[in-house]
Parts: C-alpha cells; structure tokens; sequence
C-alpha cells in the first residue's frame, strides 16, 4: 500500500468495528458500510448515485456491455440510477471485502457549487458509473466520517461539515465534472436522470421513446444517444433489466410461479419472459431461484449496491 494510503488500515478497522453484518445502515446520516468475508455470486441491483469506497478486497460491476472493477485504494461514484450485475471476486475471512458508501444528496452538490462560484456544467456526458483512485486528501475526511462512530454525541454536529469536505473533495478531484452535471438542473445528466425516474415508476408499462425523451426535454435522437452515453444501454435494455431485476425479486420473496410474475413486471408472453431472464441470469426463472436459496443470500445481499 502506498504511504500516501496509510489511512486505509485505519478505515478498514473502523468498517471491521463497526459491521459484522453484510450490509449495516450507521447512525451517521447517508452513511451505510458493507463488510462480506466471502466471495458472491454475481447479482443484479439498482446502484444509486453514490460515493463508494474499497478498503479492502474487489469486486467486478458490469454496466450494459462495460465492465468495471474496483477494489482496494478505489473509490466510485455513482450519478444515476443504474441496473448494475455485480460480484465480489476478492474476499476471505482473513481478508474481507471492506466498503463504504455515502448518499449523494444533489442539493448539498448544487449548494457547494454556488460557493464555489463554479456553476459551469460540463458539455461532455461520462458514463454514470466511474471509477477513480483514493488521494490523500480525500481519504482523511472520509475516515473521520466513519470515526465519528466511536462518537456518536459529535454526529449531528460535525457530520453535516465533514460530508461537505467529503463533497468538496470530490468536486475538485477527476470527477468533480460528473457531481457538477448532478447538481445542476438544466444538465444533460439531470435530464437524462428525470427520464429514468420516469421509466423506473412505470418499468411494467409498454416504453414510447418519444415520451421519454419529452420528460427529458429532448429529441428522440438527442434523448437516445445521451441515454447510451450515461448507462451504457438503450432505453428499452434499461427497462428490460428493471423488469428482470423485479422479477427476481418476486420469485425469491414471494415464492410465485414464472408466469404470474411474467404478467406482474409487463411482459405479455410468458415463454419471452423465460427466455430472457435465462439469457440475462444464466438459468430459468424457476432454476435460479431454487438455485439463490440454496445459496442461503438474503434480500440485502441480493440487492447490495457496494
């Protein structure tokens, strides 16, 4: 580990100390840590915009046809809602997969902005996923971010200033051009993000691009290619995997048949239905699930977003 990187002994302490569990939520506001002593299968989730940090292990994400991997001395941040397929591939008891996550609020991004007297977005779109590596100076805030856990009476008073330099850092770093588009309303990706809520509310609807790209405001070509260019798919292979995504989770926590559940996420033939979620979770829908309980993962594991 480079000198520079001392501080990760010290956060992946603070993540062992306080996360026995998968996943645990902390009292620190937007702040949930993940801790897993074992390799996964790979699992699809809804990454949301968020700043993740690797303390330890690695994990590989695919996005439409792009791979990303991340592990140790990474971070990544997140800047749309994204069907993600992820998997930790670096993990043992002795050495788990350490990570943290905080929430990206936009309204603490556009407030900094307009301090900072930089309110220019950029023209170029990055992808909605993006991985970087941790510098020092973003490191420190973080591991006092954690730290106040072993001190919960300084937490509503000093969090909401450490997340500001956390924020600050951020923009100031390689992808402080993705957190400025993020912040502001009339940004491509702000647009392109107001049309996947849209899909996302409606995923079991039948998807006319051009109403899409009205909520966006803008052209179905325009609207199209800036989709592409942020989650590295089309807007129907995006509601293709929130409808899979929900699928899986009906047939895991509901224990219903393939067809009912077909019906449920907005497909209208049953056999389409099987033969796509074969195709995106590499067994039938009856297989998989069997196969996912015998795997003992529970819901949270099952939709980790780290």
């Amino acid at each position: 580990m480079p000198e520079s990187l001392a501080g990760l002994d010290a956060l992946s302490a603070l993540i062992r100390r306080h996360c026995d569990g998968h996943r645990c939520q902390t009292p620190v506001p937007g702040l949930t840590l993940v801790r897993s002593d074992g390799m996964t299968l790979p699992t699809a989730s809804i990454y949301e915009p968020l700043l993740c940090v690797i303390a330890g292990g690695a994990k590989r994400a695919m996005l439409g046809d792009k791979l990303f991997e991340y592990g140790e001395g990474n971070y990544l941040v997140v800047s749309v809602d994204l069907p993600v397929v992820g998997e930790i591939y670096k993990a043992s008891r002795e050495e788990p997969y350490l990570a943290l996550a905080v929430r990206l609020d936009p309204k603490l991004l556009a407030a900094m902005l307009l301090e900072m007297g930089d309110g220019e977005a950029e023209t170029t779109l990055a992808p909605g996923l993006s991985v970087s590596l941790l510098t020092p100076e973003l490191l420190d805030p973080i591991v006092r971010f954690v730290r106040l856990l072993d001190r919960p009476r300084d937490i509503r008073i000093l969090a909401p200033l450490i997340e500001r330099e956390i924020v600050y850092r951020l923009m100031r770093g390689p992808q402080g051009g993705t957190l400025r588009q993020i912040a502001l309303s009339d940004s491509r990706l702000s647009q392109i993000s107001r049309a996947i809520a849209w899909i996302k509310q409606r995923f079991d609807h039948p998807l006319k691009i051009e109403d899409a790209a009205d909520i966006a405001g803008m052209s179905a070509s325009s609207f199209h290619r800036h989709f592409k260019a942020v989650t590295a798919m089309s807007p129907l292979q995006y509601q293709k995997q929130l409808r899979l995504q929900r699928a899986r989770h009906l047939l895991l926590t509901q224990n219903a048949d393939a067809g009912s559940v077909s019906f449920a996420v907005g497909y209208v033939s049953p056999s389409q239905f099987s033969r796509e979620y074969a195709r995106f979770f590499g067994a039938p829908p009856a297989r998989d699930a069997a196969r996912l309980r015998a795997s003992a993962l529970d819901d949270a594991q099952l939709t980790d977003p780290l």
